[in-house]
């Protein structure tokens, strides 16, 4: 979601704990965040060319994330920022609507389905921690649930003096009667785990408790776990995420792997597996099917994209012949799925092209791998929108970047193929896998588009059949609203789509006030969703909202992505900047009215649009980014992204990363736009020095900016719903302020 998803945990069709992720915040939140874009004060600016003069370094004291000296930057930045925009006449509005929206009852509760029960988080007005509750499969359905609720995180933040936020949950197979809960301090990536009895809802007194690291699990059996976590420090990776143990990596993540058995201190753990310090992680994970064939894998993390997976079993661990550019998604008819993301030529049976989905016998992991599903020239198919149910593979598929939904059969017979049947969903629209397991063929998707409210169907993956079970009231009226797609050509002449919103009457007068947002890296795919806010606090004023599916990103498969890896980068930043002159170009808007938004690795993007375009934007929001290049390595889990970006160790790798660093090109004598760079203290993902590096930089350049930090939120820059809201008032105010006044 820091660059890739840090791996981010999934849903609970494939949990993963704590696998690196990419600069990109949780889906949800990503969402929610994505809700107003950046605009400028200042008036355009001018490029000067030549090698940048030197300009002071940063001081020291901004590295110490939570030192009092970088604090009291921080607040004093801060409540410069708050002294504008929330004094603004506009922003309480923004808030009232931004937080009605985050906190509407009227929202659907995500679904995770276990013991036969529909669990959900859910945070409100009066729960803005949140509450973990379930109701039955007939009651979900119902317009109006009866929830019982199992956990509630406000009391216990309020009894421990933590604020806990939830990281997910993982349960022992098949019997799912216990579970692991995962908390997190204020949001950030690493988690402590406990015990928890679903049945006697309860935390089991004694049970398993892992204190706070960056830590994978996965259960072995009702009394044993297998773990990678920081075996020496007790407090798990340090405040920033970086490594600070020799049981992590130059990451920040753990690479020795223990099996923790019940009432056995995590000292005497055996260790069954170990990486090495120049991997990015290594961890355990566990896949079960309808017919209870369990495959335990350990995950060595040899790269970002590259790993290697070794089978658990009596006689000890065997490695797959799985490609090293591969995920391992899930377990059906005793066949492991894997997600190919380069080309397969295994020692028996037909190659298999990049992007496909092909299955591995469980029992004969040696075999001619099965063709699962190979997608068309504009087809993709994301590892994160891939599941098992109990007999079949669900996928959503998306062609020219519109969802569809999947169902595979396994082959009947023997040397047989798998057959896809396509579910009856709606056209033009974002399909994603919302829940799905291995003791239903039933499961859910969310259905959504830029003014399509949200709508949660539930499909049987062996019928084909599908259908709404929920639907979100409309957060905006769209009254006159359409949606587009186009295209625009970049410098060497590739066609880059993008989706522009606006109005039917809309004038090609070059004065609509216009947000441009794209993420382009780590082959994440950019698709339409419904944001209340966008609709609320821009569509519905008059904005104009445009999504580029630039290279970088997944859109058009694995090519899309390597198109735009380590030194091809800069095809990213000239695809983002056509679309922004093709913007003016057809006279839509104008750099006066043209704002650009991105966060983590949007907001590299960002940063570099900044230094590269000064003149072209009139608004930058640069949220929890990545800007300082040259030294992106040694900062929070930094190191882990050296496949995506590049290492200073390169010579011609670091040539590049200085040349496109934002914090290195930054000069004097340029007129820049007014940015919004917004950040958290808890990010130990990418951490809040880039930001505030960046920040101190334009500081001694007298250049104008806005700068929030939010000291709790983590990776997603937000911890709750009321932090959410606040941090879209501002962004709403700014971009009010700039593009429209």
């Amino acid at each position: 979601m820091a660059p890739r998803p840090s791996r981010a945990p999934r849903p609970r069709f494939r949990f993963r704990s704590a696998r690196p992720a990419a600069p990109v915040a949780s889906p949800r939140v990503a969402t929610m965040l994505l809700a107003l874009s950046g605009v400028l004060l200042a008036p355009a600016a001018g490029r000067a060319e030549g090698p940048p003069p030197p300009l002071p370094a940063p001081p020291a004291f901004l590295t110490d994330v939570e030192g009092p000296e970088a604090l009291s930057w921080v607040r004093a930045r801060n409540e410069q920022t708050f002294s504008v925009l929330e004094h603004d006449p506009r922003y309480a509005g923004f808030h009232a609507d931004a937080l009605r929206i985050a906190q509407s009852h009227d929202r659907i509760p995500a679904p995770e389905t276990l013991r036969g029960q529909v669990f959900n988080l859910w945070q409100d007005a009066a729960h803005p921690h949140g509450i973990w509750r379930r109701t039955s499969p007939a009651a979900f359905r119902s317009p109006a649930p009866d929830w019982h609720t199992v956990i509630d995180l406000d009391a216990l933040s309020a009894a421990e003096h933590v604020n806990w936020v939830w990281k997910g949950i993982t349960c022992l197979e098949p019997a799912e009667d216990r579970c692991l809960v995962l908390l997190s301090d204020a949001g950030e990536d690493a988690t402590t785990a406990r015990e928890f009895d679903l049945g006697n809802e309860r935390f089991v007194p004694n049970g398993f408790r892992l204190p706070r690291s960056k830590q994978e699990i996965a259960w072995e059996d009702a009394d044993t776990l297998l773990v990678s976590r920081d075996w020496t420090a007790s407090d798990g990776a340090g405040k920033d995420g970086a490594a600070s143990s020799p049981d992590l990596t130059a990451s920040g993540y753990p690479f020795i792997v223990k099996r923790v058995r019940r009432g056995q201190p995590l000292a005497a753990a055996a260790e069954v597996a170990r990486g090495t310090r120049s991997d990015v992680s290594d961890g355990p994970e566990s896949f079960t099917d309808g017919s209870n064939h369990r495959a335990i894998l350990i995950r060595r993390g040899v790269s970002f994209f590259a790993d290697e997976y070794r089978l658990v079993t009596p006689h000890g661990l065997v490695l797959l012949p799985l490609p090293p550019k591969s995920d391992v998604v899930g377990l059906v008819a005793g066949r492991l799925i894997a997600k190919l993301n380069e080309d397969w030529h295994p020692a028996s049976g037909a190659a298999i092209p990049a992007g496909s989905l092909a299955a591995l016998p469980l029992d004969r992991p040696d075999a001619a791998p099965e063709l699962v599903f190979a997608p068309g020239p504009r087809q993709s198919v994301d590892a994160e929108a891939v599941a098992t149910t109990r007999n079949r593979v669900v996928a959503a598929v998306f062609d020219n970047v519109r969802g569809q939904g999947w169902s595979f059969a396994p082959p009947a017979a023997a040397g047989g193929r798998w057959t896809g049947t396509r579910l009856p969903l709606p056209d033009n629209v974002a399909v994603k896998l919302a829940d799905a397991g291995p003791h239903s063929d039933g499961f859910f998707l969310q259905i959504a588009g830029f003014l399509t409210p949200s709508q949660l169907w539930q499909a049987d993956a062996v019928a084909g059949t599908a259908s709404v079970v929920k639907s979100l009231p409309a957060q905006f009226d769209a009254t006159g609203l359409v949606v587009e797609q186009l295209e625009a050509t970049s410098k060497d002449g590739t066609r880059i789509p993008y989706f522009i919103v606006h109005r039917r009457d809309m004038k090609h007068d070059g004065n609509n006030p216009t947000e441009l947002t794209a993420y382009g890296g780590f082959g994440v795919s950019s698709v339409p969703s419904y944001t209340g806010a966008i609709g609320k606090l821009w569509l519905a004023r008059g904005g104009v909202y445009v999504l580029a599916n630039i290279r970088g990103g997944g859109e058009f498969g694995p090519a899309w992505h390597e198109a735009g890896r380590k030194t091809q980068r800069q095809r990213v930043f000239d695809d983002f900047a056509a679309v922004g002159q093709d913007l003016i170009s057809r006279h839509i808007t104008s750099t006066r009215r043209l704002g650009i938004r991105g966060r983590s690795n949007g907001g590299l993007l960002m940063g570099v649009e900044f230094t590269q375009h000064p003149d072209l934007w009139r608004a930058v929001i640069i949220g929890v980014p990545l800007l300082d290049m040259e030294h992106f390595e040694s900062m929070a889990a930094g190191a882990s992204w050296v496949d995506e970006y590049g290492s200073m160790s390169r010579p011609e790798e670091a040539a590049f990363l200085r040349g496109i660093s934002p914090l290195a090109n930054l000069r004097a004598g340029v007129r820049y736009p007014e940015p919004f760079i917004f950040t958290s203290t808890k990010d130990d993902r990418v951490g809040p020095v880039h930001a505030r590096r960046f920040a101190w930089t334009l500081q001694q350049l007298k250049q104008p900016f806005f700068y929030y930090e939010d000291t709790e939120g983590g990776h997603a820059g937000t911890a709750n719903l009321p932090e959410i809201a606040h941090e879209q008032a501002l962004e709403a105010t700014y971009l009010t302020r700039v593009l429209m006044d």
